[in-house]
Parts: C-alpha cells; sequence; structure tokens
C-alpha cells in the first residue's frame, strides 16, 4: 500500500494555541498517524484515526498539556504513519506557539504596519506598554530585526485573556 500524507493545517510557521488542530488528507497502514509534538527537548505524543482504503480527509484535535516543558516558542508537528513500520513516512511542520510568546495567549488579530509605525508604537497601542518582544517573537518568520518594519506589512499581534 502506498502512503499519502498531505498536511493541509497547520501550515509552516502558523500561531497555534494550546489545542492545535490538524487537518489534511491521508492514506496509513491500519488507519493510525501518530501525532508528536516537540521543540527538539520536550514531546508529547498522540494518535488519530484515518482511512486505511485509499486517501481520505481527516482532522484531529491534539491538547499541548499546559506545563513549562516547552523551553522555546518553536515547536515542530510531526505526522507519521509508523504503526506498521517503525521508519515509515512523516512530514513535520514549524509552528510558533503562542502561550510561550504571551501568557493567556487566546489567539492574534492581523495589523497593517503603518507610515511612521515601530513594534514599540504598535505594542503601545496594543498593550499599553512598549513590550514589543510578543509582537517581534510572533511574526519571527517574516522579521529579521525588531528595527525592520515596513508600511503595508501585515503582521500578527498575539492577543492575551488577562
Amino acid at each position: 500500500m502506498s502512503v499519502t500524507l498531505d498536511i493541509q493545517q497547520p501550515q509552516p510557521f502558523d500561531l497555534v494555541g494550546s489545542t492545535l488542530l490538524i487537518a489534511g488528507n491521508a492514506t496509513a497502514f491500519e488507519g493510525t498517524l501518530t501525532i508528536r509534538v516537540s521543540e527538539g527537548h520536550d514531546e508529547f505524543e498522540g494518535f488519530t484515526q484515518v482511512g486505511s482504503l485509499g486517501l481520505r480527509q481527516f482532522q484531529a484535535q491534539f491538547e499541548i498539556p499546559e506545563t513549562n516543558a516547552f523551553q522555546l516558542n518553536r515547536l515542530f508537528v510531526t505526522l507519521a504513519d509508523d504503526t506498521g513500520n517503525e521508519n515509515g513516512p512523516s512530514v513535520t511542520v514549524p509552528v510558533l506557539f503562542g502561550p510561550r510568546i504571551l501568557p493567556g495567549y487566546s489567539g492574534w488579530q492581523p495589523y497593517t504596519v503603518q507610515p511612521g509605525d515601530t513594534l514599540t508604537k504598535i505594542a503601545q497601542q496594543v498593550y499599553g506598554n512598549g513590550a514589543f518582544e510578543p509582537i517581534f517573537e510572533a511574526n519571527q518568520h517574516v522579521l529579521a530585526s525588531p528595527n525592520l518594519i515596513f508600511p503595508g506589512q501585515v503582521l500578527r499581534i498575539p492577543r492575551n485573556d488577562l
């Protein structure tokens, strides 16, 4: 049986919360995919069912435990069909973990950079202080430096419930 893994969600560098939603198309030996979430040091694992008779759509919800296990905000989500073969095919997607970026993370909103904006100025407007680090970390895939933003750029602004 040939194995196919097409992960449509999450996309690389998506900003995710503690409830990770995973979707795609797959075939898998005995219809099971292993889900691993790690940051290179600690790892959490779960499973999801997919069709074993041809390519099937699947959706999974994976709860990342509320612990301080992760030291980094960049995580790796790996889906693998290894139920029948320890070295079976796998797909790894890097994501950014919102709860490590901003305490109380509850999602994000888009913000289009205006002429004269700085990350500090945006943070002052959004958070009431100049702590721009959560904005920079949430956009690390598009920002090389917190001092280099451009009008028209669309940034993700992390929000919290606090």
